[in-house]
């Protein structure tokens, strides 16, 4: 597995304040300011408890209704719905981060305390764009923190067995990926809100926007569902692809991409009158990237969402299923198919009958104990200079990119132009469809649809700028 000198190199945990009565020595315990603790957050919050090495400092979430069980279970932890404030208050006092929040702010909220060396745990997609991936990768490089994206699977035995299979030629060379997810479980498709509903009482509207521009606030957008809405979320690909796509990305050393295209549900909103959901990720989608690896030459990976799945492979026999209900990945070589399940928690051989009669190569990579149930432990351990993590940002920000850029083809899908109609002079928008994205990641750049490089850059309403 790919190190980091984040994780190799000695760093000193000790924090700067001057510990109470009450604090355990600081070489046992590692302080924390959590942002976004409840939902996700909480289940991650969870996972870092169970280390018995973690105290929180502080915790931030614009949302009260979400956050409340989180408060109850820990009712002396100060409690903040602005992040910045957290930085002026307790920089001194905490150790690392934990970012739980809706994606277009994780980048926001991270980059200040990674700038002063904080470790950074960050969910599932690292960043809201490919910039900000970019750009917290190499935050971490220049701090030498160690980092962890939200995507268990890294941890897990399965993606290490795949791994070691198949650079023991049980596959051969690999030339194709199909990844599916059944993903989206949320409105995704439809039409941008127009209506003005009553902000909650309990939710900070501006806050809950950071970057984005503001807008009245809608039930389409809380809880969770703001996953479907570009200007929030990154949809299922986002959603999932980190999850199912990281088996095939560290097995096969992927890299980025060299193109993206994809093709997308339509929607209709009457008779011949389709609607118009370019502010939402599409219903379903199919996403084709192609990778260069030095090992297996190009490699297509494609990928299904929304109900959609890829073909079955014919050594299927009846009675088996293709990974668990929520997804999964098949890898195709010249040698054999293996299939692996949503997190990899297990890999397999197909045909079924290969796995009674291989003989299985020796294990040649480090387990991370309790698999993906150990993936915030990992992390914590490797905060404090014990092992590596299994997804910091050096390769989780080439992953994301990955993600990203499927999702950069399914928005040039989406893509309306205005046009004229020649018989009557009246305005009218198309859709032309699918458009093939070609991507040079050594310069960040898409090189064949100039709109495409203002989705990579993002933008962000005044005062929320990245640096």
């Amino acid at each position: 597995m790919q190190r980091t000198a984040a994780a190799s190199a000695a760093f000193s945990i000790v924090p700067s304040y001057v510990l109470g009565k009450k604090h355990v020595a600081p070489s046992d315990t590692l302080y924390i300011a959590a942002f976004g603790v409840g939902g996700r957050g909480a289940g991650v919050m969870r996972g870092l408890d169970d280390t018995g090495k973690v105290k929180y400092v502080a915790f931030c979430d614009v949302d009260d209704r979400r956050a409340a069980d989180t408060y109850k279970a820990y009712p002396d932890v100060k409690r903040y719905k602005d992040f910045r404030k957290v930085f002026q208050n307790h920089l001194k006092d905490i150790d690392a981060i934990m970012v739980a929040t809706p994606d277009h702010t994780h980048a926001a909220i991270s980059l200040p305390f990674m700038r002063e060396k904080k470790h950074a745990y960050v969910e599932k997609p690292l960043t809201h764009n490919i910039r900000e991936a970019r750009l917290m990768t190499r935050v971490a490089e220049e701090m030498g923190i160690v980092t962890q994206m939200g995507n268990q699977g890294a941890s897990s035995d399965g993606s290490r067995q795949a791994r070691e299979w198949v650079d023991a030629g049980l596959l051969g060379e690999v030339y194709k990926v199909d990844c599916w997810t059944n993903r989206p479980v949320w409105p995704q498709g439809i039409p941008l809100p127009t209506e003005k509903h009553p902000v909650p009482p309990e939710v900070d509207w501006d806050l809950w926007l950071g970057p984005a521009a503001m807008r009245d606030y809608n039930d389409a957008y809380l809880p969770f569902k703001w996953r479907g809405w570009w200007d929030f979320g990154t949809g299922a690909l986002g959603d999932m692809g980190c999850h199912i796509m990281e088996t095939p990305f560290s097995v096969l050393d992927l890299g980025y991409p060299t193109e993206a295209e994809a093709s997308c549900t339509t929607n209709w909103v009457g008779d011949f009158v389709e609607a118009d959901y370019s502010a939402s990720c599409p219903s379903s989608s199919i996403v084709r990237l192609k990778f260069d690896t030095p090992a297996h030459g190009e490699i297509e990976l494609n990928w299904y969402d929304g109900g959609l799945k890829p073909d079955l492979p014919d050594e299927l026999k009846d009675g088996e299923t293709i990974g668990d209900n929520g997804g999964g990945s098949i890898f195709y070589g010249t040698r054999g198919i293996l299939v692996a399940d949503t997190y990899s928690r297990n890999a397999r051989l197909l045909p079924s009958e290969l796995m009674g009669l291989m003989n299985p190569p020796e294990p040649t990579l480090p387990r991370i104990e309790g698999g993906t149930g150990g993936h915030q432990k990992n992390w914590v351990d490797a905060c404090m200079g014990n092992g590596t993590p299994s997804s910091p940002f050096s390769r989780a920000g080439k992953l994301t990119e990955s993600v990203l850029m499927g999702n950069l083809a399914i928005r040039a899908y989406q893509h309306k132009v205005q046009r004229i109609n020649e018989r009557n002079g009246r305005p009218y928008f198309e859709y032309p469809g699918r458009k093939k994205i070609m991507w040079d990641g050594a310069n960040m750049r898409v090189t064949n649809f100039d709109l495409g490089n203002e989705w990579v850059q993002g933008s962000y309403r005044k005062g929320w700028e990245l640096g």
